[in-house]
């Protein structure tokens, strides 16, 4: 039987695909292996969204050419598809596939058996108008099931490079998001989460069909579904309708991931972003009358090209004063082919870690705070895994509100969900008691 291993570096949606790949290759008789271990064929799913991401993909292109110089090595992902003819050039490589056509990939690697030419398989991924179905049934990771629902972007943001890596806006065919969504719950995950490239986007390619009425169908057509949770949302893509939606849902979860990169309007315009301050404090303000409690976590972009004083502790403020749950904060690095790279004044790395440092003092005070809440409360818990650090017999999980949790648990309760009440709240976890196993109905 021969093997396969796999690398993803990147994103959620890097992870999806990786497993829709290894769906390919097993039913085509291959044996999945450790990546550390000797293997007939490597697969790569590279990262591109940082120079240093097409750093790392190099790394560890190369330590699969050394792991086994005979196998086949074969790298996909967006760095394959903004740069083919650098990877091409590493010795060793032998198919290069972007981010389509990667159900050929299999045909791909049986060419070069037969032939020993390298093949680079990318094209021109900004002539797709056809979102590339890719199943995934069932993940490694028993507890949080992904359903990519959307391919590409159109935002072409000043910063990014992802719209060259993964083409413009192509949603997903609703009956195919329906369709996988039923195979997961039928699998036993109780949780999906949608992702994509621009998830909160998904429809917007379509006449008549759009986000808020995917989330009705899921909530209508997929029995036994128990959790919804939309992995990154656009504050221009929380319409009154999607806000409508989510608010009368009794599974959409509380907790949504708005990136906000920067609270300077001033800024957002040189980042080409697509909101004003005023626009994303009126959505804030809406979602959280819909949802009591909500957790709003956010991506912050710090030292972007030109940022002065001023505009750091506008964004600093406006965090403070709309009180998000948890931040993921990045120090601006230029990535080579974006216009910001290209622009002067870029802010000094020091002035940039001092700024992050900052934000990341008050995400973690902010953290504390809205867990603080929950205290006392009795939440709904998947427990994902046993929690290492702390002895025998505790298991973590994360709440609807995206609280991660720490209690004593059983082996039997993974991926189901259990009430517990929150003892000690904390960050970066929150200790609890086990109060029961939810019974789940099948219908």
């Amino acid at each position: 039987m021969p093997t396969v291993a796999f690398h993803t570096l990147g994103c959620k949606v890097n992870h999806y695909e990786t497993e829709a790949i290894w769906q390919l290759f097993e039913q085509n008789g291959y044996e999945r292996t450790d990546f550390e271990k000797t293997s007939d064929v490597y697969v790569i799913n590279t990262c591109t969204v940082t120079n240093t991401g097409d750093k790392k993909s190099r790394q560890v292109i190369r330590r699969a050419v050394r792991k086994n110089p005979d196998a086949v090595i074969c790298v996909t992902g967006c760095y394959a598809q903004t740069s083919p003819a650098e990877i091409m050039a590493i010795p060793g490589v032998d198919v290069v596939v972007g981010t389509q056509d990667r159900v050929k990939m299999l045909e791909y690697i049986e060419q070069f058996k037969q032939e020993r030419q390298p093949i680079n398989a990318v094209g021109n991924i900004m002539k797709n108008r056809v979102y590339e179905e890719l199943d995934v049934p069932a993940f490694t990771d028993r507890t949080r099931a992904s359903l990519k629902i959307q391919e590409g972007c159109n935002n072409f943001c000043t910063f990014c490079i992802i719209p060259w890596a993964r083409g413009l806006m192509r949603s997903r065919d609703p009956e195919e998001v329906i369709r996988q969504a039923n195979q997961l719950v039928q699998s036993g995950y109780q949780e999906i989460v949608l992702t994509g490239i621009h998830t909160g986007g998904y429809g917007s390619d379509f006449k008549e069909y759009n986000l808020a009425m995917l989330l009705r169908d899921l909530e209508a057509k997929v029995p036994g579904l128990k959790r919804i949770r939309i992995s990154s949302i656009e504050a221009s893509q929380l319409t009154d309708e999607v806000i409508d939606v989510i608010d009368k849902s009794n599974i959409v979860v509380r907790h949504l991931h708005i990136p906000l990169q920067s609270g300077s309007d001033t800024v957002l315009k040189r980042m080409r972003r697509k909101y004003t301050m005023d626009f994303f404090a009126d959505r804030l303000n809406r979602l959280k009358k819909a949802l009591p409690g909500l957790a709003v976590t956010s991506d912050v972009i710090v030292g972007f090209p030109g940022e002065t004083e001023e505009e750091f502790m506008e964004t600093y403020n406006f965090i403070k004063e709309h009180q998000f749950s948890e931040l993921h904060v990045f120090p601006y690095s230029k990535r080579t082919g974006t216009p910001a790279a290209r622009m002067d004044d870029q802010v000094d790395e020091e002035i940039k870690n001092e700024r992050v440092h900052k934000l990341i003092a008050l995400s973690d005070q902010l953290a504390k705070e809205y867990a603080a809440q929950f205290e006392d409360e009795v939440l709904e818990v998947i427990p994902e895994e046993p929690f290492k650090e702390g002895g025998e017999g505790l298991y973590s999980g994360y709440t609807d509100n995206y609280l991660k949790v720490v209690f004593p648990a059983q082996e039997d309760m993974v991926g189901k969900i259990v009430k517990v009440k929150i003892t000690k709240a904390g960050y970066p976890y929150n200790e609890g008691q086990f109060v029961r196993v939810l019974e789940t109905v099948n219908v």
